[in-house]
């Protein structure tokens, strides 16, 4: 009769030998994905420091600021959260509380007069105009430990994957498509 693998295992797990080669795992601190996703929460978490304690922002409230910021003109709250890859409802519930804090404000969809869109009020651009410098200020905090050689190469590889995805790379290109 003859044995199969499973009869070979079977034997080896009996007298306690090893397998002839250990599950394959997962290692997730090799995992790009996993990478990505834990810089991101970082590097957004240190510089949510910035608009946090000094003016009470969450993350989604400063993603609906700062895409409405570098736009040229307003857009919907789907736009910001495609923008951002950021729950639809969770945008929502920012969008709420930037129009109670009179930080944006809606405003008629000249093309289809039955859609709002957004914008930053005064109050809202003077926000963005004070946060965007010190963020930066931040960013380059977090990016000492890169030469400058590196950085390039960081946002040029980047870049590559972003592309590679077919995502939007420049606020140029978005607002040409008129979406995201």
């Amino acid at each position: 009769m003859a044995r199969t693998s499973s009869d070979a295992a079977q034997k080896r797990h009996d007298t306690g030998e090893a397998s002839p080669r250990p599950k394959a795992r997962l290692d997730l601190f090799k995992f790009v994905p996993f990478r990505l996703n834990r810089l991101a929460a970082e590097v957004s978490s240190a510089l949510a420091v910035e608009y946090q304690e000094r003016h009470g922002l969450d993350i989604p409230a400063w993603r609906v600021i700062a895409t409405l910021g570098f736009r040229n003109d307003a857009c919907s709250a789907q736009y910001i959260s495609q923008c951002t890859r950021t729950h639809k409802s969770t945008i929502s519930r920012a969008v709420t509380m930037l129009l109670h804090e009179a930080l944006i404000e809606r405003v008629e969809n000249a093309a289809d007069r039955r859609e709002f869109r957004l914008q930053l009020t005064k109050k809202g651009r003077a926000l963005y105009e004070e946060l965007f410098p010190q963020l930066l200020r931040r960013e380059d905090e977090i990016l000492t430990c890169l030469s400058a050689q590196e950085r390039k190469q960081l946002s040029t590889l980047l870049g590559k994957i972003e592309q590679s995805l077919d995502l939007i790379q420049t606020s140029e290109e978005a607002d040409a498509k008129q979406a995201y």
